[in-house]
């Protein structure tokens, strides 16, 4: 009897073996600073588990993209020591998988964890754009009590010197909007994606060459991901994702992604295992053409 790989994808030791892969999967398994409903620990988990499901041809790119090796780390453990600690800890595990020159693909876990992942891409590529799907845009200096809280992630980000790029936004605070104002920044909302032709070409010229890709999985529409702390409604749809990713990647270099803020839900698998598709897609997107 044949047994599925532990491992994103299921993949046999031949495309999953770390020294040989192009990508890397790094799960975070952390929510200590969720504001509203708890449990994205448990999706990188289910995210995994729900891959395992995911055909490995794919019917877009008409290619198997696994073959470019997708090796799964083992997950993170949290730190009690609290949010900045685990900031380090997640910077730690990151770096050690870009000097190794893999992608890195991170799994969440909550939207904190995105300023440590591209800190430690920010080593190799220090002119980076961070293209992130979000309903929020997670750029309070800080929230109940902590700078690195997943509603200050993204200002996190810019501290880092990071340019931003956000798309998908419906829901800001006043605190963020002023922001937003003093510094002169661009959010791509997802009122305007619904309704203006440009959104996307505002998007490619607002992007620098290199690109970071974070999605907050409530960036899309709850009838798509309901699993999720926070939904919010009148999100983005599949191919409004999908597509941009694509072009992104066809015009620009990603570099790295991660996918966050998944909360599954009991009985049912929606949501993992659109996450588990959009990194399979990813994988696709980004990898060397043959």
């Amino acid at each position: 009897m044949t047994s599925v790989a532990h491992n994103f994808l299921g993949l046999p030791p031949r495309y999953s073996d770390y020294a040989k892969a192009r990508f890397a999967v790094l799960p975070i398994p952390y929510d200590s600073t969720t504001s509203f409903q708890v449990g994205t620990r448990n999706g990188p988990a289910a995210i995994i588990a729900a891959s395992q499901q995911v055909e490995l041809f794919d019917e877009e790119l008409e290619v198997e993209s696994y073959k470019a090796g997708v090796a799964t780390l083992d997950p993170l453990i949290p730190s009690m020591a609290g949010p900045k600690a685990m900031h380090e800890d997640v910077f730690a595990a990151a770096r050690r998988v870009v000097r190794d020159g893999k992608f890195l693909l991170g799994l969440g876990g909550e939207h904190s964890i995105t300023s440590g992942l591209v800190r430690a891409v920010m080593l190799r590529h220090k002119k980076l754009s961070v293209l992130q799907f979000d309903a929020h845009l997670d750029l309070r200096d800080s929230y109940e009590g902590t700078p690195y809280s997943h509603a200050s992630a993204m200002r996190r980000v810019l501290d880092l010197g990071a340019r931003l790029v956000p798309v998908g936004i419906r829901n800001i605070s006043l605190e963020e909007h002023r922001f937003l104002k003093k510094r002169k920044l661009d959010v791509i909302t997802a009122r305007q994606c619904h309704m203006d032709d440009d959104w996307v070409d505002r998007v490619l010229s607002a992007l620098g060459d290199v690109v970071y890709v974070t999605i907050d999985i409530d960036g899309l529409d709850p009838s798509f991901a309901p699993g999720t702390g926070t939904p919010e409604p009148g999100g983005l749809d599949w191919y409004q994702v999908t597509g941009l990713l694509r072009l992104v990647a066809a015009e620009k270099t990603i570099v790295g992604a991660d996918i966050v803020e998944v909360m599954p839900l009991p009985g049912q698998a929606v949501t993992e295992f659109l996450a588990a598709r959009l990194v399979y897609k990813l994988v696709g997107y980004t990898k060397p053409r043959s």
